[in-house]
């Protein structure tokens, strides 16, 4: 595994345009296969002490991709495997990978523990997974002036010739405050692709007011990053800055019944002409 792992720290990081591209959000995952006309590549980034998990099945080409915070890791896994498998069931040939990747040697030594709940989680499948790519924690950690930080935050991977890569996205959309809002209130591990379809489905998703919303938005940024952050001191630049404008959705938002999902279905997307996500109006689901 060192080896690999080295390969893959190794490697530049790409900038992953949005053709073609799903982007999965923390507590977020995403399945599909080689078939899919609208999406070619899975990616996801901003891991600090999240760890980051690619499941493949190398006879039907399914390939999940999720970005775990150690919130309920048992349960994760279940999810990841039966929705892998659920694609892969007519396959008679192929087996289950894995590769994990993220997390470093923080303070509190959460990456570690979250690398730990993975591994035995993934060990009390039933079924065999081979793990692949092991890139985690002490594995993707670099020391600068005593300060850990990880080497590789991001990662995509083609769903037609499995190859991964360090990653970046400049867009994460669409509707990047909504789902993150949905994280920041405690959301489970959700599902927000339809491979059959080839539809991006956001929400519906409820929340009640966020507690103390006017006070964090009026704290400092290095309060919001000391508060609201696992690792405040190897955050990517841009984690005040996503955080205020997550805290401004849900202060618009208290109530998302009555002004997100009044009719209680989701934001519905699919892939245009040019391979960008373009919603579709609900009458045509």
């Amino acid at each position: 595994f060192p080896e690999k792992a080295k390969l893959l720290r190794s490697r530049p990081t790409q900038i992953v345009e949005p053709k073609g591209l799903l982007y999965v959000q923390q507590r977020e995952f995403a399945v599909t296969t080689p078939k899919d006309g609208s999406v070619s590549i899975l990616g996801s980034d901003d891991a600090t002490t999240c760890h980051l998990v690619v499941l493949r099945h190398t006879g039907s080409g399914a390939t999940c991709l999720t970005h775990c915070d150690g919130s309920d890791t048992e349960a994760e896994v279940s999810l990841i495997m039966s929705s892998v498998k659920s694609f892969s069931n007519s396959a008679d040939y192929g087996r289950l990978e894995l590769h994990l990747v993220g997390g470093f040697n923080d303070d509190r030594q959460l990456s570690q523990k979250l690398t730990n709940q993975l591994l035995r989680a993934f060990d009390l499948q039933p079924d065999e997974v081979h793990l692949v790519t092991f890139c985690v924690t002490e594995l993707n950690d670099r020391e600068e002036k005593d300060i850990h930080f990880p080497i590789i935050y991001g990662i995509a991977v083609n769903v037609k010739t499995a190859e991964i890569f360090p990653a970046t996205f400049p867009e994460k959309g669409p509707d990047e405050d909504l789902r993150s809002a949905h994280i920041l209130t405690g959301a489970r591990l959700t599902n927000i692709y339809d491979a059959k379809k080839e539809q991006l489905h956001i929400g519906p998703y409820f929340w009640r007011p966020f507690p103390h919303v006017d006070f964090w938005l009026e704290q400092d940024d290095q309060q919001i990053l000391q508060n609201l952050s696992t690792s405040p001191l190897a955050e990517p630049p841009h984690f005040v800055s996503h955080i205020r404008s997550t805290l401004t959705f849900l202060k618009e938002h208290p109530f998302p019944s009555r002004s997100l999902f009044p009719d209680r279905k989701p934001r519905v997307y699919r892939k245009n002409q040019d391979g960008l996500w373009e919603q579709v109006c609900s009458d045509k689901i």
